[in-house]
């Protein structure tokens, strides 16, 4: 994934989840942040950010803020991405061997997943045995992008988050019916040395995430290679629950 027309600011300030203030060449400017959660450990006055330049005259904001210094590790927190990245990923055949279908954005029970997926055969992620008669394995994926680091250890979420509990009791529940399930936690950053849920800020995410483990959910996570203009995924990372 790339971005396009990228400058080099620096932070001010964030008066609301959607704008920010920042110094480019001398100038201040309010621009888009594409990242509604609190990012107060990244977006720290005086830091350096990149912008991406809009090529459309009629937006209000011209730029929008995509990536931020923090000490020497550069961080993306685009909060598209992550689907984008898990999408490519999985597109070129790195998800699941025999992969026919992924489309986006499906929605099941009483919650919209991220991605649907079809696969010939029972390679790769397993469903639950009452799917053993059908050649086509069918399952769901939730992907959630990370960008909470401390001492190269990163966690999710960096805020409360209900939908995600309820992300997961779904995908358990789709498991229990034959659906293979998933959660792909993509890291939006190189070089850390694995993933944990922040039970510090959302103790009942951390729980329901073990609750899916145990019932046969599928955990994920993948640190990706970063730089100014561009970020994909590289390696899979430890998951310590």
């Amino acid at each position: 994934m790339r971005y396009q027309n990228i400058h080099r600011a620096v932070f001010l300030a964030r008066p609301n989840r959607f704008i920010a203030k920042v110094l480019l060449e001398g100038e201040e400017l309010i621009v888009h942040v594409k990242n509604t959660g609190r990012c107060k450990e990244l977006l720290v006055p005086g830091c350096t950010v990149y912008l991406e330049k809009s090529d459309n005259p009629a937006r209000k904001t011209a730029y929008d803020l995509v990536a931020v210094e923090k000490g020497q590790r550069l961080i993306n927190m685009d909060s598209q991405a992550p689907n984008k990245l898990f999408e490519e990923w999985a597109g070129a055949g790195h998800f699941l061997p025999g992969l026919t279908l992924l489309r986006p954005e499906t929605t099941w029970g009483n919650s919209r997943f991220d991605f649907y997926w079809e696969a010939e055969g029972r390679a790769g992620l397993e469903p639950a045995p009452t799917q053993a008669v059908d050649p086509i394995c069918r399952g769901f994926v939730e992907v959630k992008g990370c960008t909470l680091e401390e001492d190269g250890w990163t966690y999710f979420p960096d805020a409360p988050t209900q939908r995600g509990v309820k992300h997961l009791e779904e995908l358990i529940r789709a498991k229990g019916e034959g659906y293979g399930a998933a959660v792909c936690f993509v890291i939006q950053m190189a070089h850390v040395d694995g993933f944990s849920p922040n039970d510090r800020t959302h103790p009942e995410f951390g729980r329901a995430l073990r609750r899916a483990a145990e019932a046969g959910v599928e955990l994920f996570a993948f640190e990706c290679y970063v730089n100014q203009e561009e970020i994909y995924i590289t390696n899979k990372i430890n998951i310590r629950l």
